[in-house]
């Protein structure tokens, strides 16, 4: 039987808030809800029309899309670093009267038992859409890649360029975004930072930490570093920036059917290659450039 979901926001249904916060923690580990983003409340207050969610027909969110305005001068090395950072430059934007260029996502989330069904990408396709009313002619988004906490000791440019034999990316979120034509901007190395005492992540994480050092845990895309004697365990959570072209053309989805084909997080194709080096000779550059000559 076809199940059809309809996109809301926020602003449309204010009291959507709270199955908001439940999916974001069914879907986080749950140690990242601590971290060090201080400014997500102002989503709902100043920005409630990008908050989005895709509703079952009994009204329950089992997606959702959480994204800004946000102006942006096309450069490396004019993205933000963190996912503070974006809200509270998208807050100051909006209080100043600039005009945003881009949207900047924040977080696609897909309920555990929804997942594999293309929904991750309809969000992304809402996402541009909402853009695309506001003149913004790019998407950018800091990329958490799903299947990374199996290699947290790979670097994040290393991960990325990960591909299987047919040549997609091998990560199926950063291959999602790949299908819908992203590129690969830079690495994010730490989009937000989760300090806590060593009991406290002993308590998260389910694990015994005996001595300092580096250690692998469930949901982390890299080692968590313990300090005994400062009693502090510190997580830096990296991500990908990708960047999508807007197309003013493309109609907005106001519902959907989930398509089982689509987005499915199982074990990696056999056949890893190397990263795609480019003409540069590195699948990835510092040096600014206008996100345009990435397309």
């Amino acid at each position: 039987m076809t199940v059809r979901l309809r996109f809301s926001d926020l602003r449309a249904q204010p009291g959507l808030l709270t199955g908001l916060e439940r999916l974001g923690e069914a879907c986080w580990p749950g140690f990242l809800l601590h971290g060090d983003v201080r400014s997500w409340h102002l989503l709902p207050e100043e920005f409630p029309s990008f908050q989005t969610a895709l509703l079952d027909p009994l009204g329950e969110p089992v997606a959702a899309g959480h994204c800004v305005p946000l102006s942006w001068d096309g450069t490396i090395g004019g993205l933000p670093s963190r996912i503070e950072e974006i809200i509270a430059r998208a807050s100051a934007d909006l209080r100043s009267g600039r005009v945003a260029g881009a949207i900047s996502a924040l977080a696609v989330l897909v309920r555990p038992d929804m997942r594999g069904r293309g929904l991750s990408r309809a969000v992304l396709e809402r996402m541009k859409i909402l853009g695309s009313r506001r003149s913004c002619t790019c998407l950018i988004a800091p990329v958490r890649p799903v299947l990374k906490e199996r290699w947290p000791l790979a670097s994040m440019e290393a991960y990325a360029g990960w591909r299987d034999a047919e040549g997609a990316p091998v990560d199926p979120w950063i291959r999602t975004h790949w299908r819908m034509g992203a590129s690969i901007l830079a690495v994010a190395p730490d989009t937000l930072t989760v300090t806590e005492s060593v009991a406290g992540w002993e308590s998260w994480t389910g694990l015994s930490f005996p001595a300092s050092g580096s250690y692998c845990i469930p949901g982390g895309l890299q080692p968590l570093e313990i300090d005994l004697e400062a009693d502090r365990g510190t997580y830096r959570d990296p991500n990908l920036w990708m960047v999508h072209r807007i197309d003013a053309s493309t109609g907005l989805p106001e519902d959907c059917d989930p398509d089982p084909g689509l987005d499915r997080v199982g074990d990696p194709p056999p056949g890893l290659a190397a990263p795609d080096a480019g003409p540069g000779g590195s699948a990835f550059t510092s040096r600014p450039r206008p996100w345009a000559s990435w397309r």
